[in-house]
């Protein structure tokens, strides 16, 4: 089963983690099934970016980003080449290592 490390964030995974996930689970399920509470504002539809990653390692593993996908990242803050919605990112039998931004698009959590 791939592991999916998650870098420290400060507000969702203050110290870091490493979570297991079986291959076909999108990134984002297997942060919310290990009680990581990523932001995901449009249900994993692929409708907004607030789910947004960083692949610091195992990119090249994962699925392929759609043209749906494509046109969300590019309204992204902090957008990278290595950047994926993590409700679309799906897990091969590879271990990843991600990032999750400092800042999201996401107007109702910011209280505008």
């Amino acid at each position: 089963m791939p592991v999916i490390k998650i870098l420290p964030h400060s507000e969702y995974c203050p110290e870091g983690a490493q979570i297991e996930a079986p291959a076909g689970t999108s990134i984002c399920e297997a942060l919310l099934d290990h009680n990581i509470e990523i932001e995901h504002a449009c249900e994993m539809s692929c409708a907004c970016t607030t789910c947004h990653v960083i692949v610091r390692e195992g990119y090249e593993s994962l699925n392929e980003p759609d043209e749906s996908e494509e046109d969300m990242l590019d309204r992204a803050w902090g957008l990278e080449p290595q950047s994926r919605l993590s409700c679309q990112a799906i897990l091969a039998n590879k271990d990843v290592t991600i990032e999750i931004p400092k800042y999201s698009i996401n107007h109702a959590k910011e209280k505008h």
